[in-house]
């Protein structure tokens, strides 16, 4: 298993928290089925099948935020409605105020709900309690918050702060594109995004596209930035780096899958990607870290 988007964030090298603590803290939120007039349900969930709330493998901790969400369109409860406000105007010979619409909507929601749909969604989160990383497989700055929140509920006082650095990703990967030149151990790929910084937000964008460094340069030159930036380190692993400084599209490479030969059974396989990912992502999160002029200190 590998993380397809990386939310970073930093602990203290190391972090004593053992997993048993872990375990124990994220038991008080553990997951279980929403009733049937929930919308929403979350908690942790089992990263393996009979196994603990806390996956380890190698000192490295593998959790799971499981969530359980009812399908309710506005739109179907409003066309129910829209029939029951009918039948009632026909028998009492008036339409329904809006007070008496908004209570309608509410009944027919609260009928509903029992009988919608639910979609399970999981976000996995891997810490790193030795290089001090706790990472969120997540595409959106926004979900990973959903995980964070429920952590530091769970984990009270846990030292958790997002990953700072000393230069500013925009700059440095405007200055890669403007140099030709990638930092040591990476090279850049075919996918990239130049955004101007004025009002006109005007965009140019390179998918799947070899860069011209000229024609790169003209439109640096005409105000625009790097805003995202597709690479490879170590001609391992194949990323887009973000003006947020998430790393997005992860993939692992040819050299890296042919590691993997000789696994037996579902349970070698599962902790022995795991293992693989969070030696080369601990790595080459350094490495990205460096790229960038190090880690901005309080």
């Amino acid at each position: 298993m590998w993380f397809k988007n990386l939310q970073i964030y930093r602990l203290p090298a190391p972090w004593a928290y053992t997993p048993e603590q872990l375990e124990a803290a994220l038991a008080t939120q553990a997951f279980t089925p929403a009733s049937s007039n929930e919308l929403l349900r979350q908690g942790w969930d089992t990263p393996r099948p009979n196994g603990g709330l806390v996956h380890v493998v190698n000192k490295q901790m593998l959790i799971l935020l499981g969530a359980e969400k009812k399908l309710l369109p506005n739109s179907v409860i409003n066309q129910v409605a829209k029939a029951r406000a009918a039948e009632m105007e026909e028998a009492q010979g008036f339409a329904p105020g809006k007070k008496a619409m908004k209570e309608l909507k509410e009944r027919v929601a609260d009928e509903l709900l029992p009988r919608a749909f639910s979609i399970r969604s999981n976000v996995w989160t891997w810490i790193d309690p030795v290089n001090g990383w706790l990472v969120v497989d997540a595409a959106s700055p926004a979900k990973a918050d959903e995980v964070i929140k429920l952590l530091l509920k769970a984990v009270d006082r846990m030292p958790l702060e997002s990953l700072r650095v000393q230069r500013s990703p925009v700059g440095v990967m405007t200055e890669w594109l403007q140099t030709d030149e990638a930092p040591a151990g990476f090279t850049v790929d075919m996918d990239t995004e130049l955004r101007a910084t004025g009002e006109s937000k005007a965009a140019v964008r390179y998918v799947k596209h070899s860069l011209d460094p000229e024609e790169v340069r003209r439109h640096i030159a005409n105000g625009k930035q790097c805003t995202r930036l597709a690479m490879t380190w170590d001609s391992k692993i194949s990323f887009v780096l973000t003006e947020s400084l998430a790393i997005k599209g992860v993939k692992p490479l040819d050299v890296l899958d042919e590691k993997d030969a000789g696994v037996r059974n579902d349970d070698e396989r599962f902790d022995g990607d795991f293992m693989l990912m969070t030696g080369e992502l601990a790595k080459m999160m350094a490495d990205v870290v460096e790229a960038l002029g190090g880690e901005a200190k309080a």
